[in-house]
């Protein structure tokens, strides 16, 4: 009776541990299906105090799960909230995201941190932001009024300087207009970063309406720069009246612009960049593990600078490998506006053939920049790489024969006769083997002996492969032509095959040779969606003539770049 017992709890045991292990193994699919990753953004990182400001959090997935922002409430009110889902298609892929808005306002001045959003298993990352003591220049009684602040009282020639004009409004306006900043001392190169802030402030226990527009200035000479008063003109809407135009203004500001100091030591021919930060980064248009001699590969180097515009940013002193046939494209350059100013970036492109098989040190990339917030110079380093060239199909065949030919020559270096009869033995028979060769070659026919010396590659086959290219160029196809004009140019140089384009198209004459060039750059250049004409290449082929061997040494010289200036 009683093992009976004992079994049957032995039973409820097992079912109760199946249970528990089919609810834990639902409960983290269900995880890993909410799981998304929270990325936290607010829409400017300085805020005056009893001043609104934004914060959104965004999943990138549909889910119904509402974020976790109680500990907002530590240090900032939590006004307005709003979410919105979004739903895009692209290349037939769906996906979706969620954005939540939150209007908040510090409780009190500092560096504060607004703490990780946290949904569902995933939470995103703090946030830093300066709250800063409310401006003493703001009046607070009247109904509009305007301010403006720099960043800085102190400046570098070409460093960013952001200007931040802010109007503030208990009453409804028409017909507003906001005049341009009026700059004297300097000149000075001005630039809208981004555009207009709405939110609102407490003064004094009013409510304010704000608009704020920020300004970057680049001075381009030392000196002192001086902002006349903002100004701004609209008329009132108060009591179901309308006033006339009036004119609100700021206070003036001024800026001390300091000269450009001496470059380091260590770069003596260093250019000019103040910014606040500068990075350098690449990015390479397939794996490096698989690169073989003579196949190209194209290496993006990107300059960014916070604080700088994409003008400013220097070229790169890019030092070329010899094993390396480098092509440099035209750089790339774009600005965008976050909340710390205008963000500068530059990309430089190389296409890059690696010429033999072996090890390539490519050097560090380093950029000498100014840093505006410390006040000393810094580099920027791309560390340098190895890329390891493997060998091609032409390079195993070399391989083979390269070692029995030393093999032999080693062999022949080590035999030593030190007989003197036996040199003399073998020197007679040496002799007569040469006078039997040269009796049996000139007693063959006079015809034979230059057939042997001229031959011809199978003439069958080659016409029957240059039909081939003169088809794929007639139909427009890049790599069926690539490839026909490969397998063809082995069979015309069997014993000195091409290894690229330009190296056929130094081997026949125009108007063909221009037209491979054309088409090497289309089929190795940045754009590879360029339009290309083949029946003007195959009209070119059916013209085709040659260069002799003498005529090819004397145009041979380096490969053009891909897009010549």
């Amino acid at each position: 009776m009683v093992k009976n017992i004992n079994t049957k709890h032995s039973d409820q045991w097992k079912r109760l541990c199946c249970y528990l292990v089919c609810i834990v193994c639902m409960y983290s699919i269900l995880m890993n299906t909410v799981a998304a990753a929270v990325i936290a953004t607010i829409d400017r990182p300085r805020v005056e105090l009893n001043e609104t400001f934004t914060l959104k959090v965004i999943v990138d997935t549909a889910i119904d799960v509402e974020p976790e922002a109680s500990a907002l409430e530590d240090n900032f009110y939590v006004g307005s909230r709003s979410q919105l889902s979004n739903t895009t298609i692209i290349n037939g892929k769906i996906s979706r995201s969620r954005t939540w808005t939150y209007a908040l306002m510090a409780k009190k001045p500092g560096n504060l941190v607004i703490p990780p959003i946290v949904i569902a298993n995933e939470q995103s990352k703090p946030i830093n932001i300066l709250i800063t003591p409310q401006s003493d220049a703001i009046l607070g009684e009247a109904d509009v009024f305007i301010s403006a602040d720099l960043d800085a009282k102190v400046t570098y020639v070409q460093a960013q300087n952001l200007l931040r004009i802010k109007i503030y409004r208990t009453v409804q306006t028409r017909q507003p207009r906001l005049y341009e900043p009026e700059i004297s001392g300097v000149d000075t190169l001005i630039e809208i970063a981004g555009d207009d802030q709405n939110y609102e402030s407490v003064i004094n226990g009013r409510t304010y309406d704000v608009i704020e527009r920020v300004y970057a200035l680049f001075p381009q000479e030392s000196g002192s720069l001086e902002i006349a008063p903002i100004r701004f003109e609209a008329r009132i809407l108060k009591d179901g009246s309308i006033t006339g135009r009036r004119t609100y203004q700021s206070k003036e500001s001024k800026l001390r612009v300091l000269a450009i100091p001496a470059p380091p030591p260590s770069y003596p021919n260093a250019n000019w960049l103040p910014a606040k930060n500068v990075n350098i980064s690449e990015e390479w248009s397939r794996d490096l593990t698989n690169l073989k001699s003579g196949e190209p590969i194209t290496r993006q180097i990107n300059i960014t600078a916070v604080g700088q515009l994409s003008t400013q940013l220097p070229s790169l002193d890019y030092k070329v490998n010899d094993k390396l046939k480098i092509y440099s494209d035209k750089p790339k350059f774009s600005d965008r506006v976050e909340a710390a100013g205008i963000i500068a970036s530059r990309t430089d492109q190389y296409a890059m053939i690696g010429m033999a098989a072996g090890v390539i040190q490519l050097p560090s990339v380093e950029l000498p920049w100014w840093d505006i917030i410390s006040g000393d110079w810094k580099i920027a380093i791309l560390p340098a790489k190895k890329i390891t060239i493997k060998p091609s199909m032409n390079d195993l065949e070399a391989e083979k024969i390269i070692p029995i030919l030393e093999e032999l020559e080693i062999t022949g270096s080590n035999q030593t006769v030190s007989d003197k009869l036996w040199r003399n033995i073998s020197g007679a028979l040496g002799a007569l083997w040469i006078l039997t060769i040269l009796f049996w070659f000139y007693s063959k026919p006079t015809m034979k002996r230059k057939e042997r010396h001229n031959v011809e590659p199978p003439y069958k086959k080659l016409e029957r492969e240059m039909r081939k290219v003169i088809k794929a160029a007639s139909s427009n196809e890049k790599e069926r032509f690539k490839q026909a004009l490969y397998n063809w140019s082995k069979i015309q140089w069997p014993e000195d095959i091409p290894r690229s384009i330009e190296e056929i198209a130094s081997r026949v004459k125009n108007p063909l040779s221009d037209e491979l060039k054309v088409f090497n750059k289309i089929a190795y250049g940045s754009d590879q969606n360029e339009t290309w004409d083949g029946g003007i290449m195959a009209s070119a082929i059916k013209k085709i003539s040659f260069y002799n061997v003498k005529d090819r040494k004397k145009n041979n010289r380096a490969l053009p770049p891909l897009t010549p200036n």
